[in-house]
C-alpha cells in the first residue's frame, strides 16, 4: 500500500495494475470518479499536492504580473487543460495576492498537523 500523487499512478489505475482505495482531496476527482475519497472514511481528512510558481522577494510587480498572465494564459490553452485533467489535476490559476493566501493557509493547516502530532525536526 501507498500514498502517491495522482499524476504517477493515474495510468496504472487506468490499466488495472494497480487499485485506489481512496483519494485524499476533499471531493473526488473528476479523473476516478468511482474512487472514494478518504474523507469518506476518515471524517474531516483532507490532503492535495499542489504545484506554483514563485518568485524573489523583490522581484517587480510588473514582472510578477507578467508572468501571472503569462501562466494563466497556459492554463487556460485547452490542451493544457485537457492534460492536467486526464493526470488527475485541477487547474488553479489564481492572482499572485490569491495564491500568497493560499500557501499561508496551507502553511496554517499543515503547522496546526504538526504541532498536534507533536512533529520535530531530527
Amino acid at each position: 500500500m501507498m500514498i502517491d500523487v495522482m499524476p504517477s499512478s493515474i495510468e496504472h489505475i487506468k490499466a488495472g495494475k494497480l487499485r485506489a482505495l481512496a483519494v485524499t482531496t476533499a471531493t473526488r476527482s473528476p479523473a476516478l470518479p468511482d474512487i472514494p475519497t478518504l474523507g469518506d472514511f476518515v471524517s474531516g481528512y483532507e490532503a492535495s499536492g499542489w504545484t506554483g510558481l514563485g518568485a524573489p522577494k523583490l522581484t517587480p510587480p510588473e514582472i510578477v504580473g507578467r508572468l501571472n498572465q503569462e501562466i494563466n494564459a497556459g492554463l487556460a490553452d485547452v490542451k493544457i487543460k485537457t492534460r492536467l485533467a486526464d493526470l488527475g489535476g485541477t487547474v488553479f490559476a489564481t492572482s499572485p495576492t490569491d495564491f500568497r493566501k493560499f500557501i499561508a493557509d496551507e502553511i496554517e493547516k499543515w503547522g496546526k498537523v504538526i504541532r498536534a502530532a507533536n512533529i520535530k525536526p531530527e
